[in-house]
């Protein structure tokens, strides 16, 4: 059996790539566990299909206006909707449903871990980080700043490391401080607290 036949070919791009668009977009906007590739493609021939079901109503009435003879350009651009454009929308819109509070009642959090979820909200703070060991390291969590996401190992960059007073209060920045990197398996607790214009923090990064 020769995949690249063209009826095949055509099978192959209807029940695959509209799932897999929608499987890579979920990822990039919500990172999961990577699956093998025999699952993933199951999933992809299923949200396929659940595309095409939330579909059928458009796709019945073109074909039935028969628009691939009379506005053929048309017609190609609603097949690319249905195919690139709708995945894409679905997979934004069931990750935004999944986090209402509505919906969580009933099913959890699309967010796996309590670290991800404070720090996809790319806000900024002060930090101070207990070590395994007792040490503690304060410092500055903002604009600059980067944690990553699963499915990476937890890590924090401090973009300001600064020295602690007696009282665990944050006395100053430390010299010439360019920040510190924090591995989270050194971590015992990661304490935060508010910044004064927490505004200036809309470009706190992470990684995807």
């Amino acid at each position: 059996m020769d995949i690249w036949e063209v009826d095949k070919l055509v099978l192959f791009i209807a029940f695959v790539v509209p799932g897999f668009i929608s499987l890579k977009t979920y990822a990039l906007l919500q990172p999961t566990q990577v699956r093998d590739t025999s699952q993933q493609l199951v999933d992809a021939v299923a949200y396929s299909s659940i595309n095409y079901a939330l579909l059928i109503g458009p796709i019945y009435a073109v074909e039935q206006l028969e628009l691939r003879a009379s506005h053929p350009v048309w017609y190609v651009l609603f097949y690319v909707v249905v195919l690139l454009l709708a995945p894409i929308g679905w997979a934004w819109g069931f990750l935004w449903l999944r986090k209402t509070r509505l919906l969580q009642r009933s099913v959890v959090h699309p967010t796996g871990k309590p670290w991800d979820f404070v720090f996809e909200q790319r806000l900024c703070y002060w930090v101070v980080a207990t070590l395994n060991d007792g040490r503690r390291i304060g410092g500055y969590y903002g604009p600059e700043s980067f944690a990553s996401n699963n499915p990476e190992p937890e890590q924090i960059y401090l973009q300001e490391s600064w020295v602690l007073n007696d009282a665990g209060g944050f006395e100053r920045a430390r010299v010439n401080t360019a920040g510190i990197i924090i591995l989270g398996k050194e971590i015992a607790t990661l304490e935060l607290f508010h910044v004064e214009h927490p505004e200036e923090c809309e470009n706190v990064e992470q990684t995807k």
